[in-house]
């Protein structure tokens, strides 16, 4: 049980990073925000699901499920609010980022 948490640990730990690279790297608010909305919440609910398994107790592994439900559940919709506030604002694209845009079209 201990590797299996270890490897989860050591796997959330690699998405979040990639989250971080990815709103660093972006060139602007849209795609920071796709980079923070997928990997970060999968990093970080693996993490949480680490720690329910290596911890031995019920109430703390409880606790974890719940909180990764939690990320599930509220991050894609607080992800779509910013971003929707940010267009409503008028925040611009950057200049390399293309749009496919598909209305109209069926």
């Amino acid at each position: 049980m201990t590797y299996v948490a270890s490897a989860l640990i050591v796997i959330g730990a690699a998405f979040c990073a990639l989250a971080s690279l990815g709103i660093l790297r972006f060139p602007d608010v849209y795609t920071r925000l796709h980079a923070a909305s997928k990997a970060g919440p999968l990093g970080a609910g693996l993490i949480l699901l680490a720690v329910a398994l290596a911890s031995g107790d019920l109430a703390t592994a409880v606790r974890g499920v719940l909180g990764c439900a939690f990320l599930t559940l509220t991050v894609p919709l607080s992800g779509h609010l910013l971003a929707r506030a940010a267009l409503r604002a008028g925040t611009p694209l950057a200049s390399i980022t293309s749009i496919n845009d598909q209305r109209g079209n069926g």
